[in-house]
């Protein structure tokens, strides 16, 4: 008897795993990848991909759209405009915040930003809950029942005068990640350090944008970073810690993880392909490469590609903050605003996979021998969507959603502003040239990007609801202070 035939089959295309690469074709049925392989039967529609790569969509694990800052500054950026420029750069699944600020209620926040993304994204999304209030109301009630309904990660902030947590309260935050099961990614940085180097810096005059660089020392990461590891493993809580900028901050991670603490790291394209030198312009112009922490020099670069070679860092997300260069965003204090006056971000969603591709793919970083495209499609998708626990996405297998990628791997673009979909009015790698781009995009099976233009309608996007996964269960290891073996009998876990 006759069976169906797929909807779509893409034949001839180079597909691309975190395993490996091989010629095949692929069906898609419905919203899913249905089969791989050679010769398969035809579907209603094909595709040739004879020459390209495909490949899965983008998992962007690290993204601020249509969020108000601390500060009261808004995001440049709607989920419609935020997910178009995503996908317009291969990313199908993106992960941005619901933001609390001090003194707001975290159940509103949660329902106010999901009614922002319900009405606007065009790709699918989950949620990490900022918080920054963490009163008895929030740790004790809002808190575990949105993680129980699938909101299953924690961002805090150890620096910034109006969200940050201290010692205290984030390990009162970390015991109720535990008790829930969520994971816990932290900002951070010494804000001692910072608060200290910048009111020097001030006092002495030395007020203009490329100087935000150096009010940020190189040892407040690696501080921050000890102490959060060492209050996480009093609470064997799990961690990620967001934008990893430092060589030294990529060696505590690297010295955590040998000691088998379970603590996960990031980095970003700005703090592989951008250096602190890049503030460096004239008048207010270095404020468009503002970003905390700030982007360092060319060995921490180095250093950061080894320890994602390493393992040490496991994703590059964008972190797309984007402010526009105008008095709504970074210069919202005035045209002569001093460097801790100016709103901190850049936008980096339609980017973050063509720098890499280019980098690990095209010409092929020597960390990754003869494994450009496998580290690309692992670093990019399969690594972070297994850590936040995105079921059936970031990788190409039967039975996942079928969000796919298809690249022109010679395709050469030069990074402009006006080929960008962001409404940030600026990208920071303006005039890098990249070779690879994707041409099409698909999210469970439907075109988002196809033929240069966008197919998608504002909430066609999905919510995805998530436990926390394996990456969020604690170790089981208990120090001696927590084990009641070994502390007299006190149950505190």
């Amino acid at each position: 008897m006759p069976t169906e035939p797929y909807d779509l089959v893409i034949r001839g295309g180079t597909i691309g795993t975190s395993e490996g690469r091989f010629e095949a074709d692929l069906a898609i049925k419905g919203e899913k990848i249905a089969a791989i392989g050679q010769g398969l039967a035809a579907g209603t529609k094909e595709i040739d991909a004879r020459g390209k790569f495909v490949l899965p969509g983008g998992v962007d694990a690290h993204a601020h759209i249509e969020q108000l800052s601390s500060g009261g500054v808004m995001n440049a950026d709607t989920f419609e405009s935020a997910t178009a420029s995503a996908a317009f750069g291969g990313t199908t699944t993106v992960m941005p915040f619901a933001a609390q600020n001090r003194g707001l209620d975290l159940r509103k926040v949660m329902d106010d930003y999901a009614a922002l993304a319900r009405r606007g994204a065009m790709i699918d999304y989950a949620f990490h809950m900022i918080i920054a209030n963490p009163d008895a109301k929030t740790l004790e009630t809002d808190l575990p029942a949105l993680i129980a309904e699938g909101h299953a990660s924690i961002k805090v902030f150890m620096t910034y005068d109006l969200i940050k947590i201290d010692d205290e309260p984030l390990l009162d935050l970390l015991l109720t990640a535990r008790h829930g099961q969520a994971l816990v990614c932290v900002h951070a940085e010494n804000h001692g350090m910072i608060s200290w180097m910048s009111k020097q810096l001030l006092a002495k005059g030395y007020v203009a944008p490329k100087y935000h660089a150096i009010s940020h020392p190189r040892g407040s990461e690696a501080e921050a970073f000890t102490r959060l590891i060492a209050a996480a493993t009093l609470v064997d809580q799990p961690i990620m810690i967001f934008h990893v900028s430092t060589e030294e901050g990529a060696a505590v991670i690297r010295e955590a993880r040998g000691r088998g603490i379970k603590v996960f790291a990031e980095t970003c394209p700005q703090y592989l392909f951008l250096t602190r030198h890049d503030l460096d312009k004239p008048g207010m112009e270095g404020a468009k490469w503002m970003c905390s922490p700030p982007p360092r020099e060319k060995a921490d670069q180095d250093a950061l590609w080894r320890a994602l070679a390493l393992g040490d860092l496991q994703t590059v997300s964008s972190d797309h903050a984007p402010y526009r260069f105008d008095e709504t965003g970074k210069l919202s204090a005035g045209p002569n605003a001093n460097f801790k006056q100016i709103a901190n971000g850049l936008p980096g969603l339609e980017t973050r996979l063509p720098l890499l591709f280019d980098a690990l793919v095209t010409r092929g970083r020597p960390e990754f021998p003869e494994r450009g495209l496998e580290a690309f499609v692992e670093l990019t998708a399969t690594a972070p969507a297994r850590i936040y626990n995105l079921a059936g996405k970031g990788a190409i297998r039967p039975g996942y959603d079928a969000d796919i990628a298809i690249w022109d791997p010679d395709r050469r673009v030069t990074i402009t502003q006006a080929a960008m979909h962001s409404l940030t009015g600026f990208t920071p790698f303006e005039g890098m040239t990249v070779t690879g781009w994707p041409e099409r995009v698909m999210v469970r099976g439907r075109d988002v990007v196809a033929d240069g233009k966008l197919t998608a309608s504002p909430g066609s996007g999905r919510w995805l609801a998530r436990k926390g996964g394996p990456a969020a269960l604690p170790t089981g290891r208990l120090t001696a202070d927590m084990d009641p073996a070994t502390n007299f009998g006190a149950s505190i876990l």
